[in-house]
């Protein structure tokens, strides 16, 4: 302690141990009072510093907890994190196809053709449910209407293009409340004209109705179909008198067609070949840019004059708009490994159809496309719904 400086006392009394001479009761007095005088430099030891035991007690304590806390963290933070529950793999259950068409149509035929091929790919099987009605508007509205989960599919076609024209109303958006998958394939249309005519070519077609004062008749598998829009898509660019013949179906009007109630028709060419091969109709024209290879022989309208007429039904696969993107990358693959099938691809090619392998971005860009094509041929035809 430095001179000078005061000197911080502290008092405390202590009481005295009575002596032995003390054997009864002992009543303190002052004289067993004894004051000791301690500096607060001073260092007490602990065993007769009460507060100093009590401090190191609670030091020794809290060192303790500390510790157990330390090797807990560190515990925790090397145990293996927690596997927190992930949504159920997909597809964990069937897929369902939904087609707008009767079982045995072309569509229906392409339909269980790829979905056999992709729930391979899928380890799911994919069920086709026919949801026919009102030109495939009554299945397309159920897709649109179904949970965006990956579980329900549905065959987007032409047909959902030109409805968008056809219909005022339509329960639902051909654009909007649907997520492309990809492109599965294109058929051409066949222009077919009864045997009995003289009609050889585009040509002779073209000259037969400018020469018949009724000018010349086709059938179609009803107004505004593929089929029907065919033929009025040739009308607008021959400027040909040309008579439309609504039937309910392509069977009924090939029928009248192979009797000679109508001259000609734009017919699918899986529903057609069959009766081109038997000699039965005579085919004069494809509609699709390129020839077919069941038919090498048959010109495309755009060889006979009509550059660039190029129409073909078409078939897609789309979900209901939302689908989380990863199940469309999915499907997308999966459909795009069961069209380079050779098995596949063969079958396809019996009916006519070439396979078209893509990304979801192509066929949305293509339905766009054909949506806008098919509003200009409804409107200058003036087509309705049935």
């Amino acid at each position: 302690m430095q001179a000078g400086q005061k000197r911080a006392c502290v008092q405390r009394a202590v009481c005295r141990r009575p002596s032995k001479a003390h054997t009864g009761r002992h009543k303190r007095t002052s004289a067993d009072i004894r004051t000791i005088t301690w500096r607060q430099d001073m260092t007490i030891p602990a065993r007769f510093n009460p507060w100093a035991r009590r401090r190191l007690l609670a030091c020794s304590f809290t060192c303790a907890l500390a510790g157990m806390a330390a090797a807990t963290v560190a515990t925790v933070a090397l145990a293996p994190a927690p596997v927190l529950a992930q949504p159920a793999a997909w597809p964990a259950r069937p897929v369902r196809l939904v087609v707008g068409y009767a079982a045995g149509g072309a569509t229906d035929v392409i339909a269980r053709l790829v979905a056999a091929r992709m729930g391979e790919q899928l380890g799911q099987s994919v069920v086709v449910d026919n949801r026919t009605g009102a030109n495939s508007n009554v299945g397309a509205e159920a897709v649109a209407r179904a949970p965006a989960d990956g579980y329900t599919l549905y065959v987007y076609t032409i047909a959902n293009t030109i409805n968008a024209s056809l219909y005022p109303r339509l329960g639902y958006d051909p654009v909007k409340d649907f997520e492309p998958i990809g492109l599965i394939a294109k058929i051409p249309n066949i222009l077919v004209v009864n045997p009995r005519l003289p009609i050889q070519n585009v040509a002779d077609y073209v000259r037969h109705a400018r020469q018949s004062a009724q000018g010349i008749s086709f059938a179609s598998s009803g107004s505004g179909s593929s089929i029907h829009l065919s033929g009025e898509m040739f009308r607008q660019l021959s400027g040909l008198r040309m008579l439309h013949v609504p039937y309910r179906g392509s069977a009924p009007a090939i029928t009248d067609l192979l009797g000679g109630q109508v001259d000609s028709m734009f017919d699918n060419a899986p529903s057609a070949l069959p009766h081109v091969q038997a000699g039965k109709l005579r085919a004069i024209a494809i509609t699709s840019a390129r020839r077919s290879a069941l038919l090498p022989d048959v010109p495309t309208l755009a060889e006979s004059g009509y550059a660039g007429f190029d129409v073909q039904s078409w078939f897609g696969l789309a979900a209901p708009a939302g689908t989380p993107p990863a199940v469309i990358e999915r499907l997308n693959h999966a459909l795009n490994t069961a069209l380079a099938a050779p098995e596949l691809r063969q079958r396809l090619g019996e009916m006519a159809a070439t396979p078209e392998p893509g990304t979801p971005a192509q066929m949305r860009s293509f339905a766009a496309s054909e949506i806008k094509r098919w509003r200009e041929v409804v409107k200058a035809s003036g087509a309705t719904a049935q």
